[in-house]
């Protein structure tokens, strides 16, 4: 029997195939829109969930019919925010101010630094910290119905915690694209997020939306994870680097992972038109 996965408050875990993890943001009456505790406890569930080996593939949606996640909590915000905090010194105001983005940052990271792929399923409201959200997963996924928008400009701030650092390398570069939606604050479609590339694919509704990132997760899950955490790895690392510091950054990853017994296995069940399977990593 598989071991019981730790509960959360505003996360709900649960293994809808083998290998494959599914978390739900779970505040559908607020449109899982993010206040104080969710955003260590996302991180929890992340950290948790890239160091299990029962884990080789993670699927993110939110709970209910309306919305992914529609940002930021305003009115929990308004109250709680540090940055509504006086200081009589403006130097320890900002420092206190640049550690809270920090530790913020770091719980959007938390995705996109999982060692297993990340797989959005987006529905809805997708607003603000949803692209932050999107931007630090590995696939993206959404409904027919589903409206995105890089929010923050209309809360009167720059987009802190990872859109307007990751999406320029999600659509490629910094496009005239990516400039207007972040700079206009304008809705976009889910048939216009497709056009641009942001999302991989467009279904009916959020339950189709789930049912492919499932059969996307699955096959995954049954590929060797050290292939697959591998190949992860290595197409994260071109991030910053030219073609041939990552040629060499492979080389020194696979002269390790190719000493698996997963190479001779996949080959071996290839030869014999089978289907293999794998330890857990």
């Amino acid at each position: 029997m598989a071991p019981a996965l730790p509960e959360f408050k505003f996360f709900h875990l649960s293994m809808p195939a083998e290998y494959v993890a599914h978390v739900e943001i779970n505040r559908p009456d607020k449109l899982n829109a993010f206040h104080g505790p969710m955003w260590h406890e996302m991180r929890a569930v992340f950290d948790y969930l890239s160091f299990d080996p029962g884990v080789r593939c993670v699927l993110i949606s939110g709970a209910g019919p309306r919305a992914f996640t529609a940002g930021l909590d305003v009115k929990s915000a308004a109250i709680s925010d540090p940055i509504q905090a006086q200081a009589a010194d403006p130097s320890r105001k900002a420092n206190s101010l640049r550690h809270y983005i920090l530790e913020l940052q770091s719980c959007v990271s938390a995705l996109s630094s999982c060692q297993k792929p990340v797989i959005a399923l987006m529905h809805g409201y997708a607003y603000g910290l949803a692209i932050d959200i999107g931007t630090a997963c590995d696939i993206r996924l959404c409904a027919k119905c589903t409206r995105f928008c890089v929010k923050e400009v209309d809360i009167g701030l720059a987009a802190d915690v990872g859109t307007l650092s990751r999406l320029p390398k999600v659509m490629g570069g910094l496009t005239s694209w990516v400039k207007e939606v972040c700079l206009s604050a304008r809705e976009f479609d889910a048939e216009e997020a497709y056009r641009v590339g942001f999302v991989s694919k467009v279904l009916p509704n959020k339950e189709d939306v789930v049912r492919e990132g499932l059969e996307i997760a699955t096959t995954i899950a049954g590929k060797s994870p050290v292939a697959v955490q591998g190949t992860k790895n290595v197409l994260d690392a071109t991030k910053g680097r030219t073609v041939e510091d990552n040629l060499s950054y492979t080389a020194v990853w696979n002269s390790a992972m190719l000493q698996s017994s997963d190479v001779e296995r996949a080959m071996g069940a290839g030869l014999k038109k089978r289907t293999p399977t794998f330890e857990k990593l």
